[in-house]
């Protein structure tokens, strides 16, 4: 099976390549420079029109968005165990994956891009206020998910990935993840993981290369 995983530093691209490590997958990265606009280029565009990341190749295959790709990983490495075998655990683990990607991450994105939230002169401070709210609405209710825990779940998951991109995102961007005890010792556990250390290290190394 022939993997390529098309990857930017700090993007939520971040989720599947933790994923793939802890599955022990045989994978590439395709690291692509957004700077340079090389997620616009014919040739990404032809394998995924939304020019976007993360976007797993299969055999050739194209996948993109973050939720199918949690199935796709867990079901495709089943050893690994990143998402819980009972039904109703799993549908959980895929509703989590989901708010991650559409509840939380869209916060992250006016905060990080204002305009493109509203382009109307002097919105940018509103548009940041607004998804600041946001951010602490969320994280308030991953607080208490994580409350006596050590993962979402009974044991890391893709979701677990999923919500440390997340908090490290809003982190990058100025937003104090700190005041949320919980998060804050859920983020630091996870960090410490060597698939997590992988994807500190493999991002560190590509932007040194895109800055030569």
């Amino acid at each position: 099976m022939d993997i390529v995983l098309y990857y930017a530093p700090h993007t939520c691209a971040l989720v599947p390549f933790v994923a793939l490590n802890e599955a022990g997958a045989a994978f590439r990265v395709e690291a692509l420079n957004f700077r340079k606009k090389q997620q616009m280029s014919e040739d990404y565009l032809r394998l995924n029109p939304r020019h976007k990341v993360p976007l797993l190749v299969v055999d050739g295959k194209p996948l993109t968005e973050n939720p199918a790709m949690h199935v796709w990983i867990a079901r495709t490495f089943p050893q690994a165990g990143l998402m819980p075998e009972d039904p109703w655990m799993f549908a959980q683990a895929v509703s989590v994956a989901s708010w991650c990607a559409s509840g939380i991450h869209h916060y992250l994105s006016a905060i990080n891009s204002p305009l493109k939230s509203c382009d109307a002169p002097g919105s940018e401070d509103s548009v940041k206020r607004l998804a600041h709210a946001g951010l602490d609405e969320n994280f308030a209710i991953a607080d208490r998910m994580l409350a006596g825990r050590e993962f979402l779940f009974d044991r890391f998951s893709t979701a677990d990935a999923h919500l440390f991109w997340c908090l490290r995102r809003a982190g990058q961007l100025s937003y104090d993840v700190d005041r949320w005890k919980n998060c804050k010792s859920f983020f630091g556990r996870i960090s410490e993981r060597p698939s997590v250390q992988n994807v500190f290290n493999f991002e560190k190394e590509t932007l040194a290369r895109f800055a030569s």
